[in-house]
């Protein structure tokens, strides 16, 4: 398959979208071209030709009224409209799809159309994007590359960009792999306010959401036994039931000290997390948190 797009600096908007066209068709040709006779042979167009129309390869938002929005508002560039054509078969399902639109498509796309997410705290100071990674990879402003260097230099964006989306991907089945490990640890729990799992898994959007008893969740680890407190809401630092004040920031024997349980490893000093050596050991921390009331 040919896909064109255009020449001289890339954005991520272009380097996912052609990511994503590679991860459904295989292997591509990507010509890098404003020439219009050489666009319009080309069996899709990505972020040139001023048209959206997938059924005839257009994947452009230039165009006067742009592409559309979604519903939260923000606008479609290039990459948005290859993933809403092709998301949901690469993710394997809508919920899948519309999920890593929120955390990873959005966001390019709102950086390439202009729209602000994010308002730095401390002067000026904003945290590196995906955006700004991608653009990063361009030549700089006085560095003269011949146009097959170019090519290769947007070549290796694409291959950074299709990592990424694999690994989008991955999680994404992962996380639907969890939420039915979850949903039957929630279903075998003898305490309801106690949730162990096999492992450290993707949990709090099944706990929170079925398990409104739940205070800890707890799981193995390489190095023992871990707990976490249940947040009140998804995205809230705030826990049902923290672990006790007196515990927090302590570690080992003085620990074991303050709680009476023997391989008692550590408490977060911010009350949400707690280890021990053995299951037993974490089962009893939390039992004790859970009679002292957290406090």
């Amino acid at each position: 398959m040919k896909v064109a797009t255009h020449p001289g600096n890339f954005h991520a908007d272009d380097v996912f979208a052609v990511a994503v066209l590679e991860l459904v068709h295989g292997p591509l040709e990507v010509v890098r071209t404003r020439d219009a006779d050489a666009q319009a042979a080309a069996d899709v167009r990505v972020d040139v030709g001023g048209r959206h129309d997938p059924a005839s390869g257009d994947f452009d938002h230039h165009q006067k009224g742009g592409a559309g929005e979604r519903e939260n508002g923000i606008r479609y560039a290039s990459f948005g409209l290859v993933w809403r054509e092709y998301g949901e078969r690469l993710a394997g399902s809508a919920e899948a799809a519309a999920a890593i639109d929120e955390r990873l498509v959005c966001g390019v796309d709102a950086n390439d159309v202009g729209q602000t997410l994010v308002e730095p705290l401390v002067g000026d100071i904003r945290p590196m994007s995906v955006s700004g990674v991608i653009a990063a990879l361009n030549p700089s402003w006085d560095e003269a590359l011949e146009p097959a260097e170019e090519d290769e230099g947007f070549a290796r964006a694409v291959g950074l960009a299709r990592g990424m989306l694999e690994r989008e991907l991955a999680g994404a089945a992962a996380f639907d792999r969890a939420r039915d490990l979850v949903a039957a640890a929630i279903g075998r729990a003898e305490d309801p306010r106690v949730i162990e799992l096999d492992s450290n898994m993707p949990w709090r959007e099944s706990v929170v959401t079925n398990a409104p008893d739940a205070l800890y969740v707890v799981y193995p680890k390489s190095d023992g036994w871990g707990s976490q407190a249940v947040p009140t809401e998804l995205g809230s630092f705030e826990n049902r039931l923290s672990f006790p004040a007196d515990w927090r920031g302590r570690s080992g024997p003085e620990l074991a000290a303050a709680t009476g349980v023997d391989d008692a490893i550590f408490c977060h000093a911010a009350g949400f997390y707690a280890s021990a050596r053995s299951r037993e050991g974490i089962v009893a921390l939390v039992a004790a948190s859970i009679a002292a009331g957290g406090e």
